[in-house]
């Protein structure tokens, strides 16, 4: 059974990061893991951020199925993908 990591930049996440919660929301029975990063400090934060998702094992169909949801539904993401 495969293990499929998912890495998405999203930019301007302020605004778009409604939209990810919403969709990622309908896979949270398949995702393991989500970690967030992005720059912030007293004075600023930064516009773009990164989120890595793990799927439990088993579930690359449903990763690819969120991987397409988030691409044609979030302009400006970037989803990047590692199997093992």
């Amino acid at each position: 059974m495969s293990k499929v990591i998912l890495g998405i930049m999203l930019k301007q996440r302020t605004e778009t990061s409604p939209k990810f919660q919403d969709i990622i929301s309908d896979y949270g029975c398949y995702i393991s893991t989500r970690i967030g990063l992005h720059n912030a400090d007293d004075t600023s934060c930064s516009p773009n951020g990164i989120i890595l998702l793990e799927t439990i094992s088993g579930s690359s169909e449903k990763a690819q199925e969120l991987e397409d949801k988030l691409k044609s539904n979030i302009d400006g993401i970037v989803v990047q993908k590692m199997i093992f």
